[in-house]
């Protein structure tokens, strides 16, 4: 069988309140569920969703692991936060990587840490 997930990558230089990490984050996953190949979000579903928030750096190294994935074939989906509330307008806060095939994402994002 194959294992299905998706990684979210979070921005640390931000220091979002939870609230809002928690909320970007969603952003970012369903934004790259609606990308996805359906067949594969099928799976995924069936399979519990797996998600797995992890800590970068700062925004050059959120770009560096979202170019990773979209050079391996992988679904991404980065988030420019509207500035509503805590940070400025037109800020990135997040990329989803997946659902996509588990191997094919640990291959890319093997080195981060749990948030």
């Amino acid at each position: 069988m194959i294992n299905i997930k998706q990684v979210i990558l979070v921005r640390q230089d931000l220091k979002l309140p939870k609230g809002k990490m928690a909320a970007q984050a969603a952003h970012a996953s369903v934004e790259a569920v609606l990308r996805s190949d359906k067949d594969k979000v099928k799976s995924w579903r069936g399979e519990g969703m797996a998600k797995i928030v992890l800590k970068v750096a700062d925004l050059k190294e959120l770009h560096k692991y979202n170019q990773m994935a979209k050079d391996a074939g992988l679904t991404t989906a980065t988030i420019t936060d509207a500035g509503r509330t805590c940070i400025a307008p037109g800020t990135m806060t997040c990329c989803a990587i997946g659902p996509d095939e588990e191997d094919d994402v640990d291959a890319i994002i093997s080195e981060l840490k749990l948030m």
